[in-house]
């Protein structure tokens, strides 16, 4: 059975092929997605040299070693490739025993930051230290959400249509996390969380009208959110008309479309950009993209989002050819959890979108955030993978367990005797 709109009928040799790969029965892993794992590699590799180029003067002056971030960004990158690689190795099915442990952590981390606990940036409490990294538990409660959505879901996709069933307690479920990270205050984490739940009830089967329904019931609720916050009216305000406010709130977003301007097609030089030395707040974290594009230029631009199609491309492909329901929502939940945040960014420097507190995917400086990226891409990894299910996996064949298979009694021509050989089969 698939999911709507790719739903094919239930067959029931599916399913049986299912339940025969979870009770144990062997299956073979076909070869890795070559094009995906390079284009990961080569955006990490990308991220280790700008978050260098961007944070070099920076790092100088707080802490009075240039290669600060760079050292800890290439630490990170290099755990988490092999982070990476171990989860791409790890069945995705095995993944729904863990999905009630994960939610648990991730709400009680989740919670700690929202009463205040942990460490605080600019007003927001978001990161909780251990030892030398900061854990970000919204980026931990995005997978964990990909995690439940996709395993209640699939199993629900009998009754996915029902409000009370279907639709409700998931909606109410993804509200929990959306308040407590509104409590911290994370408004763009917030907007993530909801955009998941919608994609992948739409993507479930779920009635269309109580999705619409949500949305329009939404809408005055993030007005209020936003009206209510003087600075995220600010940041509207800045969007609007970034350049009135130059000296003021439109600052950082001026300063951002500057470097866009300034790098023209080529880019002005790997690390010649004028606009990281304490111009443009944030460049080695969420505006990394503006100093790609005043160094790297258009062009740099392009490979970027060039990378993020890739994986949007084939993170689709690896849920389209999922065997069962659970791969293939958690293929599309974990593409969106890579793709949203990155292509929101680039809007955000790019002054398409008002700012939101997201960093870009494997670019940005931070270690909780490229290993969370790095487990989720893992995830993605293994359900891309082809796999051979066992005899009956597709919807032209059954299963049966090798313990009640039984011999199909040999067919005799009417008025004729079998041949031995038919007997035999």
């Amino acid at each position: 059975m698939k999911l709507w709109p790719f739903r094919r009928k239930s067959d029931p040799a599916t399913t049986d092929a299912v339940a025969a790969v979870a009770a144990g029965y062997p299956k073979a892993i076909g070869p890795a997605d070559l094009v995906l794992a390079a284009t990961v590699v080569v955006l990490i590799a990308l991220g280790v040299v700008m978050v260098y180029s961007a944070s070099a003067v920076y790092a100088e002056r707080h802490f009075h070693d240039a290669q600060h971030f760079l050292i800890r960004q290439a630490i990170f990158a290099m755990v988490g490739i092999p982070l990476a690689v171990a989860v791409a190795r790890f069945d995705y099915h095995r993944w729904r025993s863990l999905t009630y442990p994960i939610l648990l952590i991730a709400m009680v981390l989740l919670t700690a930051t929202a009463l205040g606990f942990g460490r605080s940036v600019n007003g927001a409490a978001r990161w909780i230290p251990v030892g030398p990294i900061n854990i970000q538990p919204a980026e931990l409660s995005k997978i964990a959400l990909v995690l439940w959505l996709a395993h209640s879901l699939s199993k629900k996709q009998e009754r996915i249509k029902s409000f009370s069933i279907g639709f409700l307690p998931h909606l109410l479920f993804a509200a929990v996390f959306v308040v407590l990270c509104l409590r911290q205050p994370d408004f763009g984490s917030a907007v993530m969380l909801v955009l998941l739940t919608f994609i992948m009830m739409f993507l479930a089967g779920a009635r269309l009208g109580y999705i619409l329904g949500a949305v329009l019931a939404a809408l005055p609720i993030a007005y209020v959110l936003v009206t209510s916050a003087a600075y995220r009216m600010r940041r509207i305000h800045a969007w609007l008309d970034p350049f009135r406010y130059r000296q003021d709130i439109g600052y950082q977003i001026s300063e951002s479309l500057m470097s866009f301007g300034s790098g023209g097609v080529t880019g002005v030089g790997l690390g010649d950009g004028r606009q990281k030395l304490f111009f443009l707040p944030e460049a080695h974290t969420d505006f990394i993209s503006a100093i790609i594009g005043e160094e790297l230029g258009f062009i740099g631009i392009c490979l970027v989002v060039a990378g993020f199609t890739i994986i949007a491309v084939r993170g689709v492909r690896a849920a389209w050819r999922a065997h069962d329901d659970y791969g293939m929502l958690l293929a599309f939940g974990i593409t969106m959890f890579i793709v949203a945040p990155a292509f929101v960014n680039l809007g955000v420097a790019m002054g398409l979108v008002p700012t939101k507190g997201l960093a870009l995917p494997f670019l940005s400086a931070g270690g909780s955030a490229l290993l969370s990226n790095c487990f989720a891409v893992g995830i993605l990894f293994n359900v891309s993978r082809d796999r051979e299910q066992p005899e009956g996996a597709g919807p032209s064949r059954s299963v049966t367990a090798p313990a009640t298979r039984t011999t199909t009694p040999p067919i005799v021509p009417v008025g004729g005797v079998a041949r031995p050989e038919e007997v035999a089969g």
